[in-house]
């Protein structure tokens, strides 16, 4: 049984005067999956195999789609390469949008490149990828080694990227900002029984340079009965660390249930935790059914503020709602066909999957400003559901 992760991120993106990134998607899309997976235990590399995957989000006002493809092949039995596309169709509404401007229709375009290489007992991996919007460039480069030990009972890991990001304006040619980013990672993996597996994984981010959006605003009391707006600043440099435990443990039947825990911290005072708690099943004539509950929370950063007392109230000021108060429920179902296991002209295996998410998201201190004729500051807490869905086929030849 594979339990695996199929990558969808979304960055999403505007144009006129209130560009709004939600890059809390990224972490959305990622994890509503058909589960999760820890390190492989032995010194083995990727099997040759195709992937290609159709994703759907909606929720918010917020419509992204579009195709990935992924390939893998190995050459002698110490080298494997890969390369991915990527595509976000992107129409949005969302309440950022439609409290400050309109409707707008957007195209990312992503690529990632990368190479394995297996020396006795550790496995060592190269990637590169570039991401690319009209008014953002993203690259980044990753490296990664893992190494088993104890007769393949343990294997540690250890993981490094860099990112460097060009921010542009649409309507405003002489604006041009970068950013710089840098993820650590180390994870130890550890079989403690025959049925159980383990995994402790710590994350740290680095991010310097411009860090916020620059079609962003707050808005901040004008007179005791009206707001007026200004533009979001932020520090130009945050560390984030992340703490996660995950286990796997496999049933007499063939099934598993699986959970995770994951707490977040960060020098702009957002503090989050995460627990996803998991079941495989195994049917007859070659089908796999999984099932997720997954539940997310975090408090607000220092300088958010969903309504500021007066224009220039503090050196730092954010109304980003992913960086509010917030919690999350996801609910989610996936089904897995196994067909040609014997094996049917080049094609030695493959598999077709559907994935389903039911995501909710409720903000603490964040309003809807849709809702008119009230003073500002009391307008309903604003909350939303999202829908996730992903279709894609694998096989290994």
């Amino acid at each position: 049984m594979v339990l695996k992760v199929v990558r969808v991120v979304a960055v999403v993106a505007t144009s006129n005067k209130v560009k709004n990134r939600l890059q809390s998607y990224r972490g959305v899309l990622i994890a509503a999956t058909l589960g999760f997976c820890l390190p492989i235990m032995a010194a083995v590399l990727p099997e040759d195999r195709a992937d290609i995957l159709y994703h759907s989000y909606s929720g918010g006002g917020v419509d992204i789609d579009g195709p990935s493809v992924l390939a893998r092949k190995q050459f002698g039995d110490k080298t494997s390469v890969w390369g991915n596309y990527y595509v976000d169709a992107i129409t949005s509404a969302s309440i950022d949008v439609v409290t400050s401007a309109s409707q707008y229709t957007e195209r990312r375009e992503e690529k990632s490149i990368g190479i394995d290489y297996l020396q006795d007992k550790t496995t060592m991996g190269l990637a590169y990828t570039n991401s690319k919007e009209n008014d953002f460039l993203a690259n980044s480069a990753h490296f990664n080694v893992s190494h088993g030990m104890f007769g393949d009972l343990t294997t540690v890991s250890m993981g490094y990227s860099l990112g460097w990001d060009v921010v542009t304006a649409t309507g405003n040619p002489g604006f041009e900002e970068t950013a710089d980013r840098q993820h650590f990672k180390l994870g130890v993996s550890q079989i403690l029984t025959k049925n159980l597996l383990m995994d402790l994984g710590f994350e740290t981010i680095t991010d310097e340079g411009y860090l916020n959006n620059p079609y962003r605003s707050v808005r901040y009391l004008d007179t005791p009965t009206t707001y007026a707006r200004q533009g979001e600043r932020y520090p130009n440099t945050r560390t984030s660390h992340a703490v996660s435990l995950r286990g796997v443990y496999y049933l007499p039947y063939r099934a598993a249930v699986k959970g995770e825990y994951r707490v977040f911290t960060d020098t702009w005072g957002v503090q989050s935790s995460m627990y996803e708690v998991g079941y495989t099943h195994p049917l007859k004539n070659d089908w796999v059914l999984d099932f997720h509950y997954r539940a997310y929370e975090q408090t607000h950063a220092d300088f958010y503020s969903d309504l500021f007392p007066y224009f220039d109230a503090q050196n730092y000021l954010a109304r980003d709602k992913e960086l509010s108060t917030f919690t999350s429920k996801t609910f989610g179902v996936g089904a897995t066909y196994e067909f040609a296991k014997k094996g049917w002209a080049f094609i030695d295996k493959g598999s077709a999957n559907i994935a389903y998410n039911r995501i909710m998201f409720d903000y603490e201190d964040f309003r809807d400003l849709r809702v008119s004729g009230v003073t500002p500051g009391s307008e309903p807490l604003y909350s939303f559901s999202a829908d996730v869905l992903q279709l894609y086929v694998s096989i290994w030849y």
